[in-house]
């Protein structure tokens, strides 16, 4: 009877099945495979245990950063998933440069916890910029909650029928390194909404950074909201201090859909 020969790394196997049982234990099963993968490469004979060993721990990490990265990236709930600062276009006129985008990209904003502000007509791409944003932020590390305003309002009306579902959702909001507002009062919002937006930025101010991007400015939004008090708070709460980006007059959604049409096989 013929049989199948086992396999290099079975044959040299390091760990038993009883020790394999302990690294799920200790939930660290994919350091000790790693580990055992580098002892077995004769290409690492050259090295000492204590060499092997720290170059396990450190892919270890790495598969950990990613996949932390992964699910912050999917709590997040941004609308342009692949969004990203190297994308972003810098036409004149749109006040932007790529140095100053590469300072967000790398901004701590866990402990600098200025709020920015993003202005322009509609289709100047402020979404998209938010997003690039956003993303870099995940890929250092940080929580991050999107949402655009009218879905915000919508979701405070819903949670204000289960108090603990409400209180959550403040929690949550309060609690991201970086909350994105976006379509800031592009529409209209109930005095309760505005309470809850109140007690949002209450609760983050000097302690977690807003990110707002709105046709508008903080004049507009002063008028806008329902209560005078809590709109004078509101606004001195995301407007003083606040790093600004004022995208100008370019309707993004028209230059690309002009070079869409002059690409080379474009019909339509």
């Amino acid at each position: 009877m013929t049989t199948t020969p086992a396999s290099p790394a079975l044959m040299n196997s390091v760990f038993t099945t009883e020790d394999k049982e302990k690294f799920r234990t200790l939930r660290i099963t994919h350091l000790a495979a790693k580990f055992e993968e580098l002892i077995i490469d004769e290409s690492n004979d050259h090295l000492t245990p204590e060499q092997i060993f720290l170059a396990a721990v450190d892919d270890a990490l790495d598969q950990r950063r990613v996949k932390n990265i992964q699910k912050l990236l999917l709590a997040a709930q941004l609308p342009i998933m692949r969004a990203s600062i190297a994308e972003i276009h810098y036409q004149e006129g749109r006040n932007i440069t790529p140095a100053r985008m590469a300072r967000y990209a790398a901004h701590d904003w866990a402990n600098e916890t200025a709020n920015l502000l993003i202005t322009s007509p509609t289709g100047g791409g402020k979404t998209y910029i938010a997003c690039a944003i956003a993303v870099a932020a995940c890929h250092n590390e940080h929580k991050v909650f999107y949402t655009r305003m009218d879905e915000l309002a919508r979701r405070l009306v819903i949670a204000r029928g289960d108090g603990i579902a409400h209180q959550a959702l403040l929690n949550r909001l309060s609690d991201a390194d970086l909350l994105i507002i976006d379509d800031f009062l592009t529409v209209g919002i109930d005095p309760e909404a505005a309470n809850d937006l109140f007690a949002i930025l209450a609760n983050r101010e000097h302690r977690a950074a807003t990110m707002i991007a709105s046709q508008t400015g903080p004049a507009y939004w002063a008028s806008a909201l329902p209560d005078r008090i809590a709109a004078d708070s509101i606004v001195n709460r995301l407007a003083n201090n606040a790093r600004t980006i004022n995208l100008g007059d370019i309707d993004m959604r028209r230059h690309q859909g002009e070079q869409t049409r002059a690409a080379p096989g474009y019909w339509e």
